[in-house]
This record gives C-alpha cells, sequence and structure tokens, in this order.
C-alpha cells in the first residue's frame, strides 16, 4: 500500500533513521542498559529546554501529564486559560479529577494574553495556571513569555504550560521563563511515534506536589524525580520510544537548535505565503500565528476564499499527502497544513505542487 505522507498536526512522519532506532533489541528497563541509555540523553534533554532540572520520561500521551500536573499542584483553585479544542479541555479534565476550576476563555484564533490572566489570578482565588502554548485546533501561539513574566507576581501560582506542538521547533527556556511545569509528546514537532511525552518541573512544583496526597502514582512528579535522580522511570518505559529520542536528539543537535528554529519559522513562512497565493487569509489573529502548523481560513471568518475542504483533502491525498480538515467547532470552516517535525523547504515545495494541482480541480 503506497504511503500517503502526514502533513496533518500530529502524528507526523517519521522518517527511517528514527523508526530503525525505535526496532532497537530490546533491553531490561530497569538494568545498567537502560540507565546509560537515559543518563546520556539527560543532558541533552536539559540543553534542549534550557534547564538544569531533569527531564522526565512519561510512557503515555501529553493528556496523562495534563492530567498528572492537575492532581499533582491543584490544592485550592486552578484558573484554565482556552482559546481552542485543547485548551476547552483542560477545564473538563480539570474538573473531572474533582478540582475546582475556573475558564478563562477567549474566542478562538486569539490568543491567551497576560493582561486577561493578571485581572484573574488578582483575585487571589488560584493556585495554579493551565496554558497551552500552541493551541493547534487554532492554529494559535499565545506570547508565552509575556504571560511567564506574571509568575514573578504571582510566585505561589504554579504555572503549567503545554508545549505539545512547539517544543523542539521554538526556543521555549524553562529555567529563565520561572514557569513550573513544561511538557510535550513525542508524535508532534520531535517527529518520534505517539506513545510518550516529556515534562520538566522546578523545584517550587515538586515542592508543591510533595504537599498534595491524593495526586496518584502514575503522573506522581515525587515519583519521576525519585526515578529520574537514578536514570529511571517511575514505571516501565516504552525503551523504543527512548531509543527513537536518543536518535532524534543526535540530529537536533546535528542540525543545531537556532538552524532547527529557523527552518520551522522558513517553511510555516512558506505555507503563509502559499496560502495568500491561493486568495486565503488565516484563521489566528495577526501576529499569533503558530510556527509549527498553519490554520488556513475558510470561511470561519469574513474574508479570503473558501472552498470545498473534504474535496480539497482527497484531491491532495490522491497525490500522496494528507492535510487536516479542521477541527472541533471549525472542522471544514478551516484547514490546517503542518510543517513540523523533519520537513525542509524541498518536501514542502512536493506539498504546496499538489495542492496547487489539487486547486485546479476545484
Amino acid at each position: 500500500m503506497a504511503h500517503v505522507k502526514l502533513h496533518i498536526p500530529g502524528p507526523v512522519e517519521v522518517n527511517e533513521k528514527t523508526f530503525r532506532a525505535f526496532c532497537l533489541p530490546m533491553i531490561g528497563h530497569r538494568g545498567q542498559g537502560f540507565k546509560d541509555l537515559y543518563a546520556k540523553i539527560q543532558p541533552q534533554l536539559q540543553q534542549l529546554l534550557y534547564t538544569k532540572q531533569l527531564v522526565y520520561i512519561s510512557t503515555s500521551s501529553a493528556w496523562g501529564v495534563m492530567e498528572g500536573a492537575i492532581r499533582n499542584l491543584v490544592s485550592r483553585k486552578v484558573l484554565n486559560c482556552m482559546c481552542g479544542a485543547f485548551s476547552d479541555k483542560w477545564l473538563d479534565v480539570s474538573k473531572r479529577c474533582g478540582k475546582d476550576a475556573e475558564a478563562l476563555q477567549v474566542p478562538w484564533g486569539s490568543p491567551i494574553r497576560a493582561e486577561a490572566i493578571d485581572r484573574k489570578l488578582a483575585t487571589g482565588q488560584f493556585d495554579t495556571l493551565t496554558v497551552i502554548h500552541n493551541e493547534t485546533s487554532t492554529g494559535v501561539m499565545s506570547p508565552l513569555a509575556e504571560i511567564a513574566a506574571l509568575k514573578r507576581k504571582y510566585p505561589d501560582v504554579m504555572f503549567v504550560v503545554d508545549a505539545v506542538s512547539s517544543m523542539t521547533a521554538t526556543k521555549i527556556e524553562f529555567d529563565a521563563l520561572g514557569i513550573d511545569v513544561l511538557l510535550a509528546g513525542t508524535q508532534k514537532a520531535f517527529a518520534l511515534p505517539p506513545g510518550t511525552s516529556m515534562f520538566v518541573c522546578s523545584p517550587a512544583a515538586l515542592a508543591r506536589a510533595a504537599t498534595i496526597k491524593d495526586r496518584g502514582y502514575y503522573f506522581d512528579f515525587v515519583e519521576f524525580q525519585k526515578n529520574a535522580e537514578l536514570s529511571m522511570t517511575p514505571s516501565t518505559p516504552s525503551i523504543g520510544h527512548v531509543h527513537a529520542l536518543a536518535s532524534k536528539l543526535e540530529d537536533i543537535f546535528a542540525e543545531g537548535l537556532e538552524a532547527r528554529f529557523a527552518r520551522h519559522r522558513q517553511t510555516n513562512q512558506m505555507t503563509r505565503d502559499w496560502a495568500a497565493r491561493q486568495g486565503f487569509t488565516l484563521f489566528p489573529d495577526p501576529g499569533f500565528e503558530s510556527v509549527t502548523l498553519t490554520c488556513v481560513n475558510n470561511g470561519a471568518k469574513p474574508g479570503g476564499r473558501a472552498v470545498d475542504v473534504p474535496k480539497l483533502q482527497k484531491l491532495v491525498k490522491d497525490r500522496g499527502f494528507l492535510i487536516d480538515g479542521g477541527y472541533g467547532k471549525i472542522k471544514g470552516t478551516t484547514f490546517r497544513i503542518s510543517n513540523m517535525g523533519d520537513e525542509t523547504p524541498a518536501t514542502m515545495q512536493q506539498l504546496y505542487s499538489a495542492l496547487d494541482e489539487a486547486m485546479k480541480q476545484l
């Protein structure tokens, strides 16, 4: 069966080198071989996230760690910042965990801004804040540095940041930002198979977690810290993912972080340029567009062109590429094109050629 190349927001394409690493022979997860593997990649993960803290590996989707953050950190009330389908869902997760939760809701397509958070935190009600840096449903990237600057004003509030679709594609300096939890899954900009996530916690987050009696076990941040100090994980990890991550980190540092960030900006701008040439506008508010995917406006907002999205998807798929037809309440009135992971100007140009040919048939 012919492979259809993925340009959806995730999972994204996984290259052959990564797959070969994923399929290396199995080793014992409590043996020295695994400890050596984890110890080898730990400094690279710290460099990638600009942190001196230990970086944890969780055999779960990022949602596991997102729920874990709620279980570990919320003792009074959590403020869930909501700007799209996935950030909206975090409020539901908070409530299902039995926590007192409140929404800070902005229109889809708009970012979360520091002023709005400030007004909420000034009430003194909240001890935890959740933010999605790069909302994949809308293609919006909220200004993380601006938001994180509030931590100095509210040092006792835990700042939890989902960087699922931005980590490795843009610089996120964990220690300098002063946030408390930063997390991501493997299937987005890491360009690994889905099923594992990485996260890092501040000392303050670990101290808070230690005071929460019903934080559970599988996502107990204290257990992650204890095990990471020994180059292990609390429970059996997906060893294939760790091998693949080691391979990917080799690639990332061979390219160089700044070069990787610049490549994502370049390929993302190429997609925006393609959309403009075809008469489309973008869904996000100007200035807050994601650098890892492009959410094209197809009638969700006034202005620009609108086409039959399912037909466009089929025509593009017939040419060997899969794009996304929008998500949630803007499905069909937007469509999304990913440039994250290993994509280059040359590989993206192949997609644009297929899109151009498909557009001629609409």
